[in-house]
This record gives C-alpha cells, sequence and structure tokens, in this order.
C-alpha cells in the first residue's frame, strides 16, 4: 500500500489546487460571455475580446522558463491566486461603472495572464512533490477537480447570478455581487496553498539572476533536443485533431432545427445532456483512465485509451444520420461518447508528464501544453465552414476519419514500460 501520510498529504492539496486552476479559466472563457451578454455588450464585441482572452494559454509557453528559473514554484502558485482574487474584485467593482465593459476587460487580461502562468506553476509543483509513480495516480483526481470547478463557474454561478437579477431587476449588481463572491473563494484558497502546500526539496530555482537570459533559451534548447522529439510533437498535435473539429460543433448541431440537419434540442436539454450527463460521463472516464495507468503503466494503456478516445466519435454519425428525437437515447450517446473522451484523454496527459520530464519539468510541461492548446486551436478555426459546407453528416464521417493520423504517429511513439506504475508499499 501507499504511504498513508503521504496520501493524506496529497490529498489535502491536490484537489483545492485544481479547482483553484480551472475556475478562473472557466470565469474568463465562459462566465464572461453571459455576463457581458446580460449587460447589454454586441454578439460580436463579446465573441471578440472574450475570445482574445484564450491567448495568454496558447503562448504560455513563451514565459514558463520563467517560472522554473526564478522563485518556486510553491510561492508561484500562492502569490498568484492572491493576485487573481485581487483582479475580481477588481472586476466587482468595475462592473457597476460606466466604463464597465473596457475596465472589466481589462481586468479580465490580468486574471488570463495570471491564470495561464499560476496553470505552469501548478503543473510543475504536481511533477515535483509527487513521485513519479503516484502521478499517475492522482491524474484522474486533479482532472475531476478541474472541471468541478467549471461546473461550478458555468453552472451555479450563472444561476445564482440569474437569481440576483431576478430579485434587483439589475445585472450589473447581479453580476458584481456574484464576482465579488467569487474573489473571496479565491483569495481563502490562496492563503490556504500559502500554509497546506508541501515543501519539495528540488522546489528551488534554477538560475541565478544573472544567468537567467542565458538559462531562460537553455530550457527552451533543451526541450527540442529531447530523444525522438519530432515524433513527439507530432502526437500532441494530432492525438486530438478530429476532436479539435468536432467540440466547437458539437452544441450548435444540438441546437440546429431538424431541417438544418441537428437535433433541435433547447437551451435547457443541451444544458442537461450535454453539461450534465456528459460532464459527469467525463468525469468517470478521467478517473478510471488514471487509476487504471497507475496499475498496469502508460505503455500498457496507449492503444487502448486511444480507441477510446476516437471510436465513440462516431456516436454522432448515428446523430446525425437518425436525428432521435428520444432525450434518453441521446443521452445515452452523449454519456459513452464523453466516458470515451475522459477515459482516453488520461493516457494524453500522462504522455505529456512523461515527455516534460529532466532538468526543467515545469516549463518543458508547459511547453507540452502549449502544442497540445495549437494542436486544438487551429483544427478548430475550419469546422464551422466544413461542416456549413458538408452538413452534419458528412463533417462527423470526416471527424472520424481525421483521427487515423494520430493512429499512424503511436506506432512511432515509445514509452519505458514501468512508467506510470504506481508502487504498492508494505
Amino acid at each position: 500500500m501507499s504511504d498513508p501520510k503521504n496520501s493524506r498529504t496529497a490529498w489535502a492539496w491536490i484537489p483545492s489546487l485544481y479547482f483553484a486552476e480551472g475556475l478562473p479559466y472557466a470565469l474568463v472563457m465562459s462566465v464572461a460571455l453571459v455576463a457581458y451578454k446580460n449587460l447589454g455588450v454586441s454578439n460580436a464585441q463579446n465573441t471578440f475580446f472574450v475570445g482574445l482572452l484564450y491567448l495568454p494559454w496558447v503562448i504560455k509557453p513563451l514565459w514558463s522558463p520563467a517560472v522554473d528559473l526564478l522563485k518556486t514554484r510553491r510561492w508561484w502558485i500562492w502569490t498568484l491566486q492572491l493576485l487573481v482574487g485581487v483582479a475580481l474584485a477588481g472586476v466587482a467593482g468595475a462592473l457597476v461603472t460606466t466604463h464597465f465593459f473596457a475596465a472589466s476587460l481589462a481586468l479580465f487580461w490580468v486574471i488570463a495572464f495570471a491564470s495561464a502562468t499560476h496553470d505552469v506553476a501548478a503543473d510543475g509543483f504536481y511533477l515535483l512533490a509527487l513521485a513519479e509513480r503516484e502521478q499517475a495516480w492522482f491524474n484522474g483526481i486533479r482532472s475531476t477537480f478541474y472541471r468541478l470547478a467549471a461546473i461550478l463557474a458555468k453552472g451555479q454561478l450563472v444561476i445564482l447570478a440569474g437569481i440576483l437579477a431576478a430579485q434587483t431587476n439589475d445585472f450589473s449588481s447581479a453580476w458584481s455581487r456574484v464576482f465579488g463572491l467569487v474573489a473571496v473563494l479565491v483569495l481563502l484558497l490562496g492563503a490556504y496553498h500559502r500554509f497546506i502546500l508541501p515543501r519539495p526539496a528540488n522546489d528551488q530555482p534554477g538560475a541565478a539572476g544573472q544567468n537567467f537570459s542565458g538559462e531562460f533559451f537553455k530550457t527552451f534548447a533543451a526541450f527540442f533536443q529531447k530523444p525522438g522529439i519530432g515524433v513527439s510533437l507530432l502526437f500532441l498535435l494530432t492525438y486530438r485533431f478530429g476532436e479539435a473539429q468536432l467540440m466547437p460543433m458539437t452544441q450548435l448541431f444540438f441546437l440546429d432545427a431538424h431541417v438544418q440537419g441537428g437535433l433541435g434540442l433547447t437551451n435547457t436539454q443541451v444544458g442537461f445532456i450535454y453539461n450534465t450527463v456528459g460532464v459527469i460521463a467525463l468525469i468517470c472516464g478521467g478517473l478510471l483512465g488514471g487509476f487504471a495507468i497507475s496499475r498496469h503503466g502508460l505503455k500498457f494503456w496507449l492503444w487502448p485509451m486511444l480507441l477510446a478516445i476516437h471510436l465513440p466519435d462516431a456516436v454522432f454519425i448515428w446523430l446525425a444520420t437518425a436525428q432521435p428525437e428520444n432525450l434518453y437515447a441521446i443521452s445515452a450517446g452523449i454519456a459513452v461518447e464523453q466516458f470515451g473522451y475522459g477515459f482516453g484523454f488520461a493516457s494524453f496527459m500522462l504522455y505529456m508528464i512523461y515527455l516534460a520530464r529532466g532538468k526543467h519539468p515545469t516549463a518543458h510541461y508547459a511547453l507540452c501544453t502549449g502544442f497540445m492548446a495549437l494542436g486544438m486551436m487551429i483544427p478548430g478555426l475550419w469546422s464551422g465552414w466544413l461542416a456549413a459546407h458538408l452538413g452534419y453528416k458528412l463533417f462527423f464521417i470526416w471527424v472520424v476519419l481525421a483521427t487515423i493520423p494520430s493512429f499512424l504517429v503511436m506506432t512511432k511513439i515509445s514509452v519505458e514500460p514501468d512508467f506510470g506504475k504506481r508502487v504498492e508499499k508494505n
């Protein structure tokens, strides 16, 4: 069995750390859209300016070596959480002012950069504070609490804002109170992590200030000098090539009328089927994936998980062909697809940890997530155009065919047999 003391310590900070990591992202990328819509911002302005806020997560590898080389990851974590909390309090104040859009948007940029940098520090700390063979065990746990934060933000906080607005007939005041409440929560999380996070001996700054510039570029160079890095980067870019095109169109497909090839569902139905049933299945798949890898190792599960994440995409071909009206049948199909996605994604997450091993795990893991984001962003840019030209049925067939490159790249991937297995101690 694992050391009970170490397990308790990990349980004391991993769930709260990844809840704190997921919350700002959901607030910036999803909740801000709803808030601005309620406050009268046009759809064009809303989607454009909020969409730009995704940029820090895409380019965070550019400054990730600074987290590795300056201060400790532990210091970065709680300091950035406090910064996010203060910025959220600023948003709460800005929303009741005349120039609420510009003022709150500027603060959301602060939150976005702080949150993206916090992701680098948190993921690096995870690699340092846990033994390698414990990382697979807690991989599903951290993913679950990250998603629970998103459920809270996109679900309960939006509902709360609606309730408060109904009582006061004022969305500005309602959203101000909601963001004020979240600011208090994030500040409390920052204070909690200031004291509860462990202090790994290897969590140390990587270079003296005068050598920072040289070490900064050496950190990047070391990543691209890893054995087989070309194949590894192709793996990161192609693993979700089909999924990257599917995800932007899923909810649009649900909402489009039958005559447009969609399912003609209401917002409430979509919220239940995709954001409740789907999310629960996704979490269960992620948890099972993490536990499975911890038993048999990453190498054992690479191919089964690749099949699990891709084959269920065919559910959408059935949905587009049959256009079922039975909500239970649609829910069952989405549950299968999302469970497979959660289960299969576990191996992808752990492969990034495997690739990031070495002298600069924090910066190198950030580079992995940057390539992952690039692999999701670029295919998603043309998915709407392609679906409009092909129609949903042919588009979903294309999505399944687009998974083929990941299978071809997988034949070239090599992983140490025991990586990811959890050590059982007596």
